[in-house]
């Protein structure tokens, strides 16, 4: 009985990890020993968005660093560097129906059918981090995420938090996985 109780909790759990509306990737050195840092300094250079939206991704960010046992320094074994963009996208919608009517010679038949097409423009937010081992300057860690709904605030209140969480849900990469 507790295995076929393990199994559906499992199916659950994956079945509500993969309900989320972003798409977050990652990639890591397999020669960087992760164990070894301990503390990080996030880097904005290259963070283009306004002062609300940053709040947001530095304050997340922070959050999930620190929950990974990190520390912030001055002198630290970690640069964090965040980028922020957003392209535009157009969905096209198209459905098709069925027409029926009297036909000849043989009675009723297939007719033409009309078609609607419908087009949906927005922009698509994405937020890439890197991690940097301060020491050698080379990339040891990258994380993005895409799919914020950049045009409407409300969304982006909740989203960019959701999507740096995610992101940083990879980070320290389990080897093997």
């Amino acid at each position: 009985m507790k295995k076929y109780i393990f199994i559906l909790l499992a199916a659950v759990s994956l079945g509500v990890t993969s309900c989320s509306p972003f798409q977050v990737k990652s990639d890591y050195s397999a020669t960087a020993n992760f164990a070894n840092y301990k503390t990080y300094l996030l880097r904005t250079d290259d963070l283009k968005l306004n002062d609300l939206d940053k709040d947001r991704v530095l304050n997340e960010l922070s959050k999930q660093l620190q929950s990974k046992a990190l520390t912030s320094a001055q002198n630290p074994d970690l640069i964090v560097n965040v980028k922020a963009s957003h392209k535009k996208v157009q969905d096209v919608t198209t459905s098709y129906n069925a027409g029926f009517g009297w036909g000849r010679p043989w009675g009723w038949g297939g007719g033409f059918g009309m078609g609607n097409t419908w087009t949906n423009n927005y922009n698509s937010g994405t937020i890439v981090i890197d991690i940097i081992d301060s020491k050698t300057q080379k990339l040891v860690w990258q994380g993005a995420g895409s799919g914020i709904s950049v045009d409407s605030p409300k969304s982006k209140q909740k989203q960019i938090p959701q999507v740096v969480a995610e992101i940083m849900a990879n980070y320290p990469p389990q080897k093997g996985k």
